[in-house]
């Protein structure tokens, strides 16, 4: 396929996700003109409005370095977008600040998920600090979890790990429950004795409440080193992103088809091969068309490419812009 994007049509893709936003300024052909960063994006704790104006700081350094004002389309992958309804209220936000002609927002999930495939079409699973999964064909049939947390039925992500590890060590510790090195574990890397200790600390905010995702792997080195517990809840993280991939696999008519699974965010992506391993096992069986990959590109370059999927842009443009982030992958 040939380029069939203008070089002067342009495209200004945002990845913003809870603790970082990255953002590019391409060309219909690909041509990366300006990248930048900013902070994290958050409209649930600051609102929709602070939000977005998180978001111009590093739109308009983009901007300046590629000397435009305006771009042909805004494709921007947000975190916090987890529903339709949200998509629409961030992407009216969007439209007032007149970045470009039109604008589409997806939850932030489909940019690693379009990141790693050559073409729109495939399932993603992402676990960092919470955990989605979305899948998408060519045609534009998509399927999504709501993915608000426990009650949209979701289990797992970093945060509800170093949680329940948390809970489980604390029984463990008074009795309540089966014995498990994890009440050892996490107090010792707070440089505590015991998780009475580390309970009260945690309750009286003698530990900032944020540093408790640093618990999480904690848990996996605990489960490699052959604790029980720990890995009874690495197992049930395996299961989760099994039943979510086949589900959406299912949904979108892909169970008869080879099609990527990808896996991306944090706890995914950090080679945990009792994790990645049992994912692996359990789809073969469930799914056994379906083909695991671990995505290691940025996501901004996801948001690019819905971009140029948007505009019509060929092969070649798509290639050109995976080049940028993927050396030698153009």
């Amino acid at each position: 396929m040939g380029l069939t994007a203008p070089e002067t049509t342009r495209v200004l893709a945002i990845d913003a996700g809870n603790s970082k936003t990255d953002v590019a300024v391409v060309t219909g052909t690909g041509e990366v003109l300006a990248t930048a960063r900013g902070g994290g994006f958050r409209p649930p704790a600051v609102g929709v409005a602070a939000a977005i104006d998180a978001l111009a700081e590093p739109v308009a350094r983009a901007f300046a370095d590629a000397d435009v004002t305006s771009v042909a389309h805004v494709s921007a992958c947000l975190a916090n977008a987890d529903l339709p309804v949200e998509e629409e209220r961030l992407a009216t936000a969007v439209r007032a600040r007149a970045w470009g002609a039109s604008v589409e927002v997806r939850n932030d999930t489909f940019a690693i998920l379009r990141a790693g495939v050559a073409e729109p079409r495939g399932v993603a699973v992402v676990c960092g600090a919470g955990i989605n999964c979305v899948g998408m064909r060519p045609d534009g049939r998509t399927a999504r979890f709501p993915a608000i947390g426990r009650i949209s039925g979701d289990w797992g992500g970093g945060w509800g790990l170093a949680e329940e590890a948390l809970w489980y060590a604390a029984r463990a510790e008074d009795g309540r429950g089966e014995p498990t090195a994890l009440s050892r574990a996490l107090p010792a890397h707070f440089g505590l004795p015991t998780m009475h200790a580390l309970i009260e600390a945690l309750h009286l905010e003698h530990i900032e409440h944020d540093r408790r995702h640093e618990l999480t792997p904690v848990l996996f080195a605990t489960a490699a080193a052959g604790d029980a517990v720990a890995g009874a809840l690495v197992a049930r993280l395996a299961e989760e992103v099994a039943v979510m991939a086949t589900v959406a696999l299912t949904r979108l008519d892909l169970l008869g088809e080879e099609t990527p699974v990808l896996l991306g965010g944090s706890v995914l992506t950090a080679g945990h091969p009792q994790l990645n391993d049992t994912i692996r096992d359990l789809l073969s069986a469930r799914a056994p068309k379906a083909y695991v990959q671990v995505v290691a590109a940025s996501p901004v370059l996801g948001a690019v490419l819905l971009g140029l999927d948007r505009l019509g842009a060929g092969a070649r443009a798509r290639e050109r812009a995976r080049g940028y982030w993927e050396p030698g992958k153009a």
